[in-house]
């Protein structure tokens, strides 16, 4: 579904689905002085070049997807998801786990043997003027992905909003949000900031009510935020 609203602060005719992340980040732009730092402890490192280059490797990045549909992962089920050899997924995994992607996770095995992984748990800053990319074609490369990616993300949403829509489904899998506000750089800073801290409550929330992730309606949400000013 579509939702707008100018800057003024009134909204044209809209088709609306809740949105925690959407209250916050306007009660965010209002006050950014309030705004507080994460509460969660959740830590955010710069990415390496090891990171960038195991990121943009098309079969890692396929083991990273898988992973994020599951709480841990051994090579043969990667293997056996992905149609590729095990020997060749452990190689990956070792790969991923070397540039600071994946850690192993001995509490998941079942003997000294099994070798389990799972993700890092820290937030991943991809460039920025305080730790830039070095290399422009690694750097050209990472972008490239994550247009992909979010392309990705725009076209299933484009293929079920028009059933949506027509009211042929109530179910939810998508959201198209459009907002247009006046902030200064520092008050846009801290609403992106409290947008992230709300999607790391929601899923420590979901972790706390779900612990055995046994829920069939759960489902993995990809949520891509695109902003620009109008200087650019």
């Amino acid at each position: 579904m579509a939702k707008t609203t100018d800057a003024g602060g009134q909204p044209p005719q809209e088709s609306t689905v809740p949105q925690a992340a959407e209250a916050a980040a306007e009660q965010a732009a209002a006050k950014p002085e309030q705004s507080e730092p994460p509460a969660t402890g959740e830590q955010t490192t710069a990415a390496t070049t090891a990171m960038l280059k195991a990121f943009t490797h098309p079969l890692r990045r396929q083991i990273l997807r898988l992973l994020s549909k599951r709480e841990y992962l051994r090579a043969a089920d990667a293997a056996e998801a992905l149609g590729v050899p095990a020997n060749k997924i452990s190689f990956h995994l070792r790969a991923l786990a070397d540039a600071g992607l994946l850690v192993e996770a001995p509490e998941h095995a079942r003997d000294r043997r099994d070798r389990v992984w799972k993700g890092n748990a820290a937030s991943v800053k991809v460039g920025g003027p305080e730790n830039p990319i070095d290399d422009p074609a690694l750097g050209d490369a990472v972008l490239k992905v994550l247009i992909d990616e979010h392309y990705d993300v725009v076209r299933r949403m484009l293929a079920w909003t028009p059933d949506y829509m027509a009211g042929r489904t109530s179910e939810v899998h998508a959201e198209f949000s459009q907002h247009t506000v006046r902030l200064t750089e520092a008050e846009f800073v801290a609403m992106m900031e409290r947008i992230s801290e709300v999607s790391r409550e929601a899923a420590e929330a979901h972790n706390r009510a779900h612990p055995d992730h046994d829920d069939p309606d759960i489902r993995v949400w990809n949520i891509d935020i695109i902003a620009a000013d109008d200087t650019i």
